[in-house]
């Protein structure tokens, strides 16, 4: 079973939180807030963002990548060339 399905609520938790927060961003631009509100809205939900990001990679490291590479150790596709593909796609 995927990690995401076994914490499918606590991550729509997240999600929803998030999503609750860039609906206030969007709330203080249609209500012309200042600069600075909107400033900390944003860094905010960015903050949660990355938060979410660092659950689900994390899981995903030890779920898929660190056991796999027990078990498929002779794999060309190795565990640490699957991370290093997630950190790059994470830095675009």
């Amino acid at each position: 079973m995927s990690h995401t399905i076994r914490d499918k609520q606590k991550l729509l938790n997240r999600v929803r939180r998030i999503k609750g927060q860039v609906e206030a961003i969007e709330r203080a631009l249609v209500d012309e807030r200042g600069c600075n509100d909107v400033l900390q809205l944003i860094t905010s939900c960015r903050g949660a963002m990355n938060g979410l990001l660092a659950v689900v990679l994390e899981d995903h490291i030890r779920t898929h990548l660190v056991d796999a590479e027990h078990e498929h150790a002779h794999d060309e596709w190795s565990a640490t060339e699957q991370l290093i593909e997630v950190v790059h796609s994470y830095f675009k």
